[in-house]
């Protein structure tokens, strides 16, 4: 069993024999496993004092981790490879490394690696094989976080939509037959793809999460983590630690918990270190206390104030668990953006809030990677525990001032030549996106209104149970908007009340917390003041590659309102010189989607805000020519025009 590894550290062959003299082999070797060849490269290693294995274990004894055999503690920061374009990830890998992290914690996201059942995606920014090289170049451990549900406020928590169309009454995270086996043969793809970096191997990953937070969520199904234990164990055995993370209260641990796998919890600066490590010796009496999310910022949703945590607090929590000899996970240390439309929601039955395309997370590390005063904070508390790497301290880089892009609309949305359109269907009742087959995006809701309307003496009242905003047109003039956020559910029709109903309907990001991620999306229940309405036809549109022929003519609108549909407008601009990081600045418009040479940047909102901006990175530019698409969705600003700017706003200017 020893052979492959001895033959690879041949080097040493000529310094053995003239220890050992000349190779005379005793009939067996005298240490039983080992072939007579083997036992001398043994007792010449042993001599040199080199036998050594790699691994990383716990100490229950001394309440300490073992790295390769030796006592080791990690200070970590989350990055999520998939928050940033790839060509970012070895600049934002240095930079934690810079700030005395010794460590990175990432999860793996099945939705993004599993897009449609069965069609494994690990190219482009989804290569999780290169970021994990890029980390152990970077003198960096890594803590992997593969779910199969992982929340990270992303659409349904990072599971992928097509489980509600295979399985519409799956029971997600849990013992279910479908949800097992689908989530088996995901995490067999990602734990394959991983066994060369498993610290056992001599890899830079020392541990593995099974599940999120499991302790959060209402099933407290010990059968389906039993289950999970089993799948890890079968690839990762002991070349990694197995281990759980959930909130520091006994409520929590309690169903999180797995036996024979190592227990942390999560806490930021408002709770009690003391008292959270104790909850924590409750379920886990021995070993050493972790903090697997420490979290110096946090998410922000759509219509509330951009959150910050102070960096007084964060110093004062952070010296307190390392005082006590605790292992400590940022998070976020980077959080990244929230590209195209896979950020969540928060909310459940009663509430309902969207989270917004940043991701900046106030974190030590912004949106664009720049270092702030809490990163610098943080690092001088580190180096009174860890050695500081002998590396120059990032600064924040210049940015592009591009300024502003004239916008001339090009096409509406609900165009009968639309290139967008991804399915069509009629059906007596409307099926939901995801029996569409409509991950995110837009699905167009058309039906004939009855003639016994105009029988009404009052408004007629349109009710429809909405996820997640409707903008209602009849006979393609905008009526009003149903919105789950607000509560609107119903809109009066007044006469005369027209033909064709249309309810274009957006899917604004799906729970990714709690007990309602089987989230859903579309209409229901629509009636008319009190009569169902029935003979759906559906239109999906999807924006995998958004593009205009450069010949194709303008089309006429009116600024302000959209009453006649949303619209995509198109506009040039020029660069010089190498590209640079920058921010398009959407003041004055409505609603909507901003592409930037074909990548989808995100959702725009700001007359709800905090957002403002939408971070473009400089791989997304070209030096010379560059194109800015939108999809509005509700309001044009009077002066046609966004702008690049060299500094974000998200609320907070």
């Amino acid at each position: 069993m020893f052979s492959s590894v001895f033959r690879l550290n041949a080097m040493f062959s000529d310094n053995w024999i003239d220890k050992y003299g000349p190779i005379n082999y005793p009939s067996r070797s005298p240490v039983p496993d080992l072939t007579v060849l083997d036992y001398y490269f043994w007792r010449m290693i042993k001599s040199l004092d080199l036998v050594w294995r790699y691994g990383f274990d716990v100490d229950y004894d001394n309440n300490q981790f073992l790295l390769d055999g030796k006592p080791f503690r990690y200070i970590s920061g989350s990055f999520h490879y998939f928050r940033t374009p790839r060509q970012y990830w070895r600049d934002r890998l240095r930079k934690m490394r810079a700030a005395g992290l010794n460590a990175i914690s990432t999860y793996v996201e099945w939705s993004l690696h599993e897009p449609e059942l069965g069609q494994f995606n690990w190219n482009g920014d989804a290569d999780l094989v290169n970021f994990l090289n890029i980390a152990q170049e970077e003198d960096l451990f890594v803590l992997l976080r593969p779910g199969p549900y992982i929340c990270a406020e992303r659409d349904m928590g990072g599971l992928p939509y097509w489980l509600l169309r295979e399985a519409p009454n799956i029971k997600l995270r849990t013992k279910d037959a479908d949800f097992v086996r689908y989530a088996t043969l995901y995490l067999n793809q990602v734990l394959n793809k991983i066994q060369p970096f498993l610290r056992g191997n001599g890899g830079p990953i020392i541990m593995v999460q099974i599940e999120n937070e499991y302790g959060s969520y209402y099933a407290c199904d010990t059968e389906y983590m039993d289950m999970l234990k089993e799948v890890f164990i079968k690839k990762i055995g002991n070349k990694a630690l197995l281990y759980t993370t959930d909130g520091a209260t006994t409520a929590f641990l309690r169903c999180g918990f797995i036996s024979g796998v190592y227990t942390t919890v999560d806490f930021g600066t408002s709770s009690n270190v003391t008292n959270s490590f104790l909850s924590l010796r409750l379920y886990q009496p021995r070993g050493p206390l972790v903090n697997s999310e420490f979290y110096p910022g946090w998410l922000t949703h759509w219509g509330e104030a951009f959150q910050r945590v102070k960096t007084e607090a964060i110093v004062k929590s952070l010296k307190e668990m390392l005082a006590l000899g605790a292992s400590v996970n940022f998070y976020m240390f980077y959080g990244g953006t929230n590209f195209g439309f896979t950020s969540g929601a928060n909310g459940g039955e009663d509430a309902y809030i969207p989270q917004l395309t940043s991701y900046d997370y106030d974190a030590p590390l912004t949106e664009a990677g720049d270092p702030t005063t809490k990163y610098f904070a943080i690092r001088d508390v580190i180096g009174r525990y860890l050695p500081l790497p002998n590396m120059s301290l990032p600064i924040v880089s210049l940015k592009g001032n591009y300024g502003p892009v004239l916008l001339e609309p090009v096409m509406k949305l609900l165009d009968s030549r639309s290139p967008f359109v991804v399915v069509q269907a009629s059906e007596d009742q409307p099926k939901t996106f995801e029996a569409l087959s409509v991950n995110q995006g837009f699905v167009l809701y058309e039906t004939n209104l009855p003639p016994s309307i105009s029988d009404l003496a009052d408004s007629a009242i349109l009710r429809a149970t909405t996820k997640d905003r409707a903008l209602v047109y009849v006979d393609n003039r905008l009526r009003g908007t149903l919105s789950r956020t607000d509560k609107i559910f119903t809109i009066p029709l007044e006469s005369p009340y027209g033909r064709r109903l249309s309810l274009l309907v957006e899917n604004q990001g799906r729970l990714n917390f709690g007990d309602e991620i089987n989230d859903f999306k579309g209409i229901s229940d629509v009636t008319i003041s009190g009569t169902p309405l029935t003979n759906w036809n559906m239109t999906g549109y999807a924006f995998s590659n958004v593009s205009f022929p450069r010949n194709i003519t303008t089309i006429r609108i009116d600024s302000g309102t959209l009453n006649d549909g949303p619209t995509f407008l198109r506009g040039q601009f020029t660069i010089i010189g190498q590209p640079l990081d920058t921010f398009l600045d959407t003041t004055g418009w409505g609603k909507g989607v901003a592409f930037v040479n074909g990548h989808n940047l995100g959702r725009y909102w700001p007359s709800v805000g905090p957002q403002i901006t939408l971070y473009v990175p400089a791989p997304y530019l070209y030096a010379g020519e560059n194109e800015l698409i939108i999809l509005e969705l509700e309001y044009v600003s009077q002066s046609r025009k966004m702008k690049f700017q060299p500094v974000p706003n998200l609320g907070t200017l």
